[in-house]
């Protein structure tokens, strides 16, 4: 099979645009090729969290059946112990193989948003993202179950937290308030 031509820079936008993982980019690069070769799901401890005694847990999330094979095309030829995103320059200490940085995603990305038109897109905005549509895409009846569980992805101690996160409050708001009717009808 013939390798992605743009590299770990297609593939990073694809992986994280299309994934609908919510991982943080320090997660994400931080991914080897053994954590995702012939898995479902990943298992991962937050690097945020990985120091704390508060709130460390394991955390997993499903490889999306739409990528899961591109995903497996792009590893074929990969050691399990490289990264997933790793970068080609050595680092001061003469290493090479490491992770790309995540001010490097930062600029693919906002290479990539550029040329769409988009202004203000960062690494974290794909998680954002991923959030508000996968809260937006649910009926509104179930909107409380969904927040819940975006608060347990995102490991938020409040339901509140998670809406200001995703900028959410007054989006929601503003759709309760359009959805009243002060007039009969039928």
């Amino acid at each position: 099979m013939a390798p992605l031509i743009f590299g770990s820079i297609a593939f990073l936008h694809n992986y994280t645009d299309s994934t609908h993982c919510g991982l943080r980019i320090s997660d994400l690069l931080n991914l080897k090729v053994g954590d995702v070769r012939d898995q479902l799901h990943i298992n991962y401890v937050a690097r945020k969290t990985r120091n704390r005694r508060k709130r460390r847990k394991e955390r997993r999330f499903i490889i999306h059946p739409s990528y899961y094979d591109d995903l497996m095309m792009y590893i074929q030829d990969m050691d399990d112990d490289e990264y997933l995103f790793a970068s080609r320059q050595k680092k001061a200490s003469g290493e090479k193989g490491q992770p790309i940085s995540r001010q490097m995603a930062w600029r693919m990305l906002s290479d990539i948003a550029k040329r769409f038109g988009l202004k203000d897109i960062g690494t974290h905005s794909l998680r954002k993202t991923w959030g508000y549509h996968l809260l937006l895409n649910a009926p509104p009846e179930q909107w409380g179950y969904v927040i819940a569980l975006l608060m347990e992805a995102f490991g938020h101690e409040s339901q509140e937290v998670t809406l200001r996160y995703l900028g959410l409050t007054q989006d929601m708001l503003d759709r309760m308030v359009l959805r009243l009717s002060f007039t009969k009808t039928g």
